[in-house]
């Protein structure tokens, strides 16, 4: 008798069963539950058991959904009560390194363009930023259903780790963003709400409240270092390059990326300093992973395995 390979087997329909109710579970606990904590919960389960197709597709994109239940789990507990918040020291220093004189006053970049911009600029900075994690997501999916499922999990894996780099990077150097110190001053006011800063000007441009609607779910501003805005694009660019994608595709991933580098300074969102440490952000991840991990046997092995799991 042919096994049947419809329904996953039982281990597997418990594990992930398991793991479910204890996400909604501790997240009720800890967070509370939101909408889109149930339809997360319920689509994955749909697909996962709905067939053998859906069911890869749930498993491969485990590592996008780790992204996100770990970014909402920030809120648990808050990296300004692990470390000083940086406001002066950041603002200074972005100042004394990339300081614009205007006037005879030193400003610093994001200063400059919140007095200098115009509705073009402003019409791209907000399409340029409302790519910058579709369309690495939409990459990576694109490497999976061309089959490539090994530089799928690989990229996928390597966005998980330059995330978490980067969460750490929160706790261990809480940060304010420039539109902040712009407005507020160097006091921390820990209820801050989020802003949309330059970005609110695409939105008044279209007479949308796309940009407002993102910002005002943003439950701690004092993560602005380093920018994961500047680092996700990196990485699609190098998975596009070891692709052998077409140039113009590799082509057009660059501008974005250097669109969205270009937008986080001149919508007040990040300092040059952020967006540096964004990009070093992304190459150590890929570093890390690539020469490091992938060298460990075990890890090989696991990566295999998920690859060989997931394969069509």
């Amino acid at each position: 008798m042919v096994k049947s390979t419809w329904l996953p087997t039982r281990k597997e329909a418990f594990i992930v069963l398991g793991c479910t109710l204890l996400f909604l579970f501790s997240t009720a606990a800890f967070i509370g539950l939101r909408p889109e904590h149930y339809l997360i919960a319920a689509v994955f389960l749909i697909c996962f058991f709905l067939s053998e197709k859906s069911r890869k597709l749930a498993v491969a994109v485990l590592p996008f959904i780790i992204f996100g239940v770990s970014y909402d789990w920030l809120r648990v507990y808050p990296n300004y009560m692990v470390n000083a918040i940086d406001i002066q020291g950041l603002y200074e220093l972005e100042k004394t390194w990339f300081g614009v004189l205007v006037d005879g006053k030193r400003l610093i970049p994001c200063e400059f363009f919140a007095l200098h911009h115009n509705s073009v600029a402003d019409f791209f900075a907000g399409i340029f930023y409302l790519t910058w994690v579709p369309v690495p997501i939409a990459f990576g999916l694109w490497l999976y259903f061309k089959n490539d499922r090994k530089l799928f999990l690989h990229f996928s894996l390597v966005f998980l780790l330059v995330n978490l780099i980067g969460f750490a990077g929160y706790y261990i150097h809480p940060a304010a963003p420039p539109w902040y110190a712009m407005n507020y001053g160097f006091s921390p006011i820990l209820d801050t709400p989020g802003n949309a800063a330059g970005l609110a000007r695409f939105d008044e441009l279209l007479n949308i409240t796309v940009f407002d609607s993102i910002y005002n779910r943003n439950s701690n501003v004092f993560a602005a270092v380093p920018s994961l805005h500047a680092a996700y694009m990196v990485v699609a660019v190098f998975y596009a390059i070891v692709k052998k994608c077409h140039w113009a595709f590799i082509s057009l991933l660059c501008i974005l990326m250097v669109g969205i580098w270009a937008t986080a300074i001149y919508s007040c969102h990040h300092y040059i300093i952020d967006v540096l440490l964004g990009i070093t952000c992304a190459l150590l991840g890929i570093f890390v992973f690539e020469k490091g991990l992938m060298k460990i046997p075990a890890f090989h092995r696991f990566v295999s395995r998920y690859a060989g799991y997931i394969k069509a």
